[in-house]
């Protein structure tokens, strides 16, 4: 018996020097048996890295299942809050993936040397509502900072959701609520925009263009949409003396600056300049739009196009946001950069009465 046992402790121990390291002769070389252990090893460590994934996939089902029974809680006992708590989940997952795309066009245009004029339509329209979402957010952002703060942000935001939430967090129905209200603050300055063109008229010193404008003024004043031709034929005075940008006077900027939802309380010298930038920003939409096609245009795009440039197209419908799209690009395609101030003076001349006003082709 003893023998036999020491007989099997010599074979484990050979067998486990053997998995070791063992030498056989090759080509009459000595060379080294690799050993099975790592590839063992690697065996134990796939098997850990399934198991893993096999709890990070269970875990993620279980949180899943859970938050969908807390929707349900919700949607049932507080069907209220669930549609705040809802819009705002929304809201987060697409300000992400706005921000993901606005990521993706900024390396574009670094890593090629794109300028901002080059970029197709859309993204320049996502760059633009980007920065305007984050510049209105900034202030949110700054009030929550100190300690216990967000309690009172969430209550602002309930309240305000107009003033101090962006787009992305409005329910459907306050999209179209809160669209109406800032078309009706800027409608409040049509009547001051074309009251101070036709004083401005006086100041023109060719008879032909001063009779030509203060047609305009008054047609438009009485309900009437104006044709594309007439507005191109008073273009020059928006170049220079007495309406271009760097010209005109700060009273008329301070009318005109709420149409593109610019605060007009700034000093004369920084509105212009502000004026200036958006202009040439929508002037390059334009460009843009024209290069894409309005007819490529989604019929949320296209309302949302017409909204930016002017027009409250709410209660209009696709084929009348085209026809309105249509005349608007034909007077953007035929100014010049020195005469932007012409396009910010066609947000009234060509939204004021559309479509109440005789056609105006």
């Amino acid at each position: 018996m003893a023998l036999s046992c020491s007989s099997l402790c010599s074979h484990l121990s050979f067998i486990r020097l053997c998995g070791l390291r063992t030498n056989i002769i090759i080509n009459g070389l000595y060379s080294p048996v690799k050993s099975c252990q790592p590839r063992l090893s690697l065996c134990r460590h796939y098997s850990s890295s399934k198991a893993r994934h096999g709890v990070v996939r269970y875990v993620a089902s279980k949180l899943q299942r859970v938050n969908s029974k807390y929707e349900a809680f919700l949607k049932r006992r507080f069907p209220r809050f669930f549609l705040l708590y809802n819009t705002f989940v929304k809201g987060f997952r697409l300000l992400y993936q706005d921000a993901s795309s606005v990521a993706r066009i900024k390396r574009k245009m670094y890593s090629d040397g794109v300028q901002f004029k080059d970029l197709p339509y859309r993204e320049m329209e996502m760059l633009r509502q980007f920065r305007r979402s984050v510049i209105k957010a900034v202030p949110l952002v700054v009030i929550s900072i100190p300690p216990f703060a967000n309690y009172l942000v969430f209550v602002l935001m309930y309240f305000f959701p107009r003033q101090l939430l962006i787009p992305h967090f409005w329910t459907p129905s306050q999209q179209v609520e809160f669209q109406g209200v800032y078309h009706s603050l800027r409608a409040q300055h049509h009547r001051p925009v074309l009251k101070g063109l036709e004083n401005t008229s006086h100041r023109v010193k060719d008879r032909q263009l001063q009779g030509r404008l203060k047609d305009l003024c008054t047609k438009v004043q009485n309900g009437v949409n104006p044709r594309v031709s007439e507005i191109l034929a008073v273009r020059s005075l928006f170049s220079g003396r007495p309406l271009g940008l760097k010209r005109m006077s700060t009273q008329q900027m301070r009318h005109i600056s709420p149409l593109l939802f610019l605060t007009p309380r700034l000093p004369g010298f920084l509105i212009g300049w502000r004026l200036n930038n958006h202009a040439l920003e929508l002037l390059q939409l334009d460009r843009a739009l024209s290069r894409l096609g309005p007819h490529q245009l989604s019929e949320a795009e296209l309302r949302q196009a017409c909204y930016v440039r002017g027009l409250n197209s709410i209660r209009l419908d696709s084929n009348q946001c085209r026809e309105w799209l249509s005349q608007w690009l034909q007077v953007s395609s035929s100014l010049k950069e020195s005469e932007v101030s012409l396009l910010l003076h066609s947000i009234v001349l060509l939204s004021a009465n559309y479509p109440k006003g005789s056609s105006g082709h």
